[in-house]
């Protein structure tokens, strides 16, 4: 069991449906299936992080309605301890997830709700479990400014930071400084760096442009071609594990950034952690949903020793 991490996030209630292709605006489609579930980045990623083995505490807001009750019911689910603030003055996030149905592949609009008025207030509210804490991950769900304040408190306590970068939005170097690993896919590491991510060397260009930049090192996570880590002294790719057809791909990255947060808890080094987030978003794409697709360190311990 790794020590505690700690994660700052948002919570949003799924919608996800399934059509043969996005409609036009203005155009009604007839849609293949809908599903309700659990989502949001930050909170896909203290799942992914629980059931992977790990010690996980999320800090984050829910209004007064049921998507806040059905999001305390995963987190008891998973064993997480949950850090709210309520907020009856809003709403509970939701989001909306239109799933390709031949390929998987997905578009997603959150509207994160209470979340959205997450504050440094709640964030000095949390300082002495953000200081105490072995690892600390945020994203850009909620507003910048918490995720900034969360992640300088971490750095100057000594606990190593991870920054999810996603959605994709402009960050300043004294933001980057604050990160001992941001983890953006292609096109977030595009859009902080200007430099195109089509290929393997692109993505080295990328990460060097981010580690210029103050970042202390870089995991440009590649869909099916796996992930990239660079450093300043090492850069090793780390193929995709292909354990089944894809059914979805919806969550992949958040199940990579939770297993990968807790096998850098467990004192393991950087690149054994990149392969075991490989292992675990390998699994999760075999399956539909988010937080219900996330495996249990059972499962990715299975595909990590069959990969031996």
């Amino acid at each position: 069991m790794s020590g505690e991490i700690v994660i700052l996030g948002v919570f949003v209630a799924d919608t996800t449906f399934r059509a043969d292709r996005q409609p036009r605006m203005g155009e009604t489609l007839l849609g293949r299936s809908f599903a309700l579930g659990p989502g949001g980045k930050g909170s896909n990623q203290v799942v992914a992080a629980a059931r992977a083995g790990g010690r996980v505490r999320l800090v984050t807001r829910l209004g007064v309605d049921a998507f806040a009750e059905m999001a305390r019911a995963v987190w008891e689910e998973a064993g997480i301890v949950a850090d709210v603030a309520q907020d009856p003055q809003s709403y509970t996030g939701a989001a909306y997830i239109f799933v390709e149905e031949a390929s998987g592949d997905n578009a997603i609009i959150i509207a994160p709700g209470a979340a959205a008025r997450i504050d440094e207030a709640d964030i000095e509210a949390r300082r002495a479990a953000i200081e105490g804490a072995r690892l600390f991950m945020t994203q850009l769900e909620q507003p910048i400014p918490a995720a900034r304040h969360a992640l300088a408190i971490a750095r100057a306590a000594g606990v190593r930071t991870i920054l999810v970068p996603a959605p994709a939005a402009p960050l300043d170097d004294d933001l980057l400084a604050t990160c001992d690993i941001l983890t953006p896919n292609e096109t977030e590491a595009e859009g902080l760096t200007g430099i195109a991510v089509a290929d393997l060397a692109g993505a080295e260009r990328a990460a060097d442009a981010l580690l210029g930049r103050g970042v202390g090192a870089v995991v440009v996570t590649l869909g099916e071609r796996g992930a990239l880590y660079r450093d300043r002294a090492t850069s090793v790719h780390v193929p995709a594990f292909r354990v089944g057809p894809v059914v979805e791909t919806t969550g992949a990255g958040d199940c990579f950034a939770g297993a990968f947060a807790v096998a850098l808890a467990e004192g393991r080094d950087p690149v054994a952690a990149v392969c075991f987030g490989c292992a675990a978003a390998g699994l999760s794409v075999t399956r539909p949903g988010t937080a219900p697709a996330m495996p249990t360190r059972a499962e990715i311990d299975r595909v990590l020793a069959g990969a031996s």
